[in-house]
This record gives structure tokens, C-alpha cells and sequence, in this order.
């Protein structure tokens, strides 16, 4: 059988008509007419079209070969890696472990995943690790929970590059007591240290300020070194507990530590 031949019985065991072909593929009328009739040869991507179509091998229709349904395309290998599996034991209904590409378990591992341990792109559960990801423990790019860590971090406890938290560190650190490299918050320490109450590091500026090459506080500032003296009177400071300090008391102590 010539191609053509081959073309059109194909196209009848579909039960379509040459417009209906014609349109699945893109073509004229005229073109499935000329390839039928073996006056014209379909392009490359017009043949791939019509093996995925009729569910046949290319070398059926281009050679003497026996028919043979086309062979499946391999699988991507982010499906392989998520292809549905979970554990047949459950608690509280939820699976052992699932994997999947929305995964729901004990722990899950998925493009979206949800669990007690889960890991995924976009991951939520008590300790969660992913690219966006939210937990008590949450680790990832964009990072939130109780304790976090991340390129971008928001939590109580909260560490990264940019970070935000009631106690953060890192290299710009938002927080009440903040620790970083610029830290910004009621209490903090860094290179570049902005405090409203009380700040430590080479650049501080607080109402408390101990800066090594820059200093400016309304109530105390130290520039250089600090003195045992100097820093048993910020302690002093500290504890005298001006109102404003009163709700943040633990604050003040944690950032004590910065003073022995």
C-alpha cells in the first residue's frame, strides 16, 4: 500500500472526512486530497500529527511495515518522580506517606504537598520544606512559620537573607529583638544597628546606642569600644525599664546578652 492508501483508509477507520482531517491538522481540503491520491507528500510535522492521530508507527506509514500502535512519548521525568504512591497504612486517615503531585499525608512529597513532614514546591505542615513554604517548622525560598528560615523568612523566630520576626537574624533583619547586618527593631545588633530603644554594632542608632565608628542616642551613646563601666550603665538602663520597655521584657533581656 502507498502512503496515500494508507492515508485514507486511516482516515475512514476514524470515521473522518477529508474537511474534518483537513482541519485537525491545519491543511486545506486539497492537501489531504493530493496526499491521498499520492501527489504530494505530507511535511515532517504533518506525519508525527497523523501517527498521534490514527495511533500508528511511522514506519508503517512510510514503509511496508506491519501496523503497530505508535510507542507512548517517555515520561517527563517530574511525572515520574510524582507519580501517585501512598502507603497502605493510615493514621487519623491520612496515608503513612504520599507521593504525589498534590500529596496528602502523615508525609508528603509533591509539587503541593500537605502533612505532619511535608516537601514540596508550594509545602504546608508542621515541618515544611519548599519553595513556598508555611509550618511551625518551615524551611524554603519563602519561608513562613512559628520558626522559619529562608531566602525570605517570616516568623516568631525568624532567619534568612530578608527576614522579619518578633526575634530575627540575618543579613537584613526586621524584628523586635533583630540581629543582622542591617538590623532594624526595638532592640538590635549589627553592622548597620537601628533600635528604638536600644541598638550595638559599628553604625547604632537608639535611644540606647553603642557604635564602634558611629553613634547617635537620646538617652546614652557610646562611640568606640565600650568600657566595663559604659556597659553596666546600658545594663542599668535597661533595667530602670522605662514604660515603653515594660511589655518587651524578655526582649531586654536577650539583647542583655550582647553586653557582657
Amino acid at each position: 500500500m502507498t502512503l496515500g492508501s494508507k492515508l485514507a483508509q486511516e482516515r475512514k477507520l476514524k470515521n473522518l472526512t477529508q474537511e474534518q482531517l483537513a482541519e485537525l491538522l491545519g491543511v486545506s481540503r486539497q492537501s489531504i486530497s493530493k496526499w491521498e491520491s499520492d501527489l504530494a507528500f505530507p511535511e515532517t510535522e504533518k506525519l508525527l500529527r497523523l501517527c498521534d492521530l490514527f495511533d500508528c508507527s511511522l514506519d508503517y506509514l512510510l514503509r511496508d511495515a506491519p501496523r503497530a500502535a505508535a510507542q507512548p512519548a517517555p515520561e517527563a521525568p517530574v511525572r515520574r518522580i510524582f507519580r501517585e504512591r501512598k502507603s497502605a497504612k493510615t493514621w487519623r486517615g491520612l496515608p503513612l506517606w504520599h507521593i504525589a503531585r498534590n500529596a496528602h499525608g502523615v508525609i508528603a512529597i509533591g509539587l503541593k504537598a500537605r502533612g505532619v513532614i511535608s516537601i514540596g514546591l508550594l509545602s504546608r505542615g508542621t515541618v515544611s520544606v519548599g519553595l513556598l513554604s508555611m509550618g511551625i517548622l518551615s524551611l524554603g525560598t519563602l519561608s513562613l512559620g512559628l520558626a522559619s528560615y529562608g531566602a525570605f523568612s517570616l516568623g516568631l523566630l525568624s532567619a534568612g537573607a530578608i527576614c522579619a520576626g518578633l526575634v530575627s537574624a540575618g543579613a537584613i533583619s526586621l524584628g523586635i529583638v533583630s540581629l543582622g547586618a542591617i538590623a532594624i527593631g526595638d532592640f538590635s545588633a549589627g553592622a548597620l544597628a537601628i533600635g528604638r530603644f536600644f541598638a550595638i554594632g559599628d553604625h547604632a542608632h537608639a535611644a540606647i546606642a553603642l557604635g564602634k565608628n558611629f553613634a547617635v542616642g537620646s538617652v546614652m551613646q557610646v562611640l568606640g569600644e565600650p568600657a566595663a563601666a559604659q556597659l553596666q550603665q546600658a545594663r542599668d538602663l535597661l533595667d530602670a525599664a522605662h514604660p515603653a520597655f515594660l511589655p518587651l521584657g524578655w526582649a531586654k533581656d536577650l539583647i542583655k546578652l550582647f553586653l557582657h
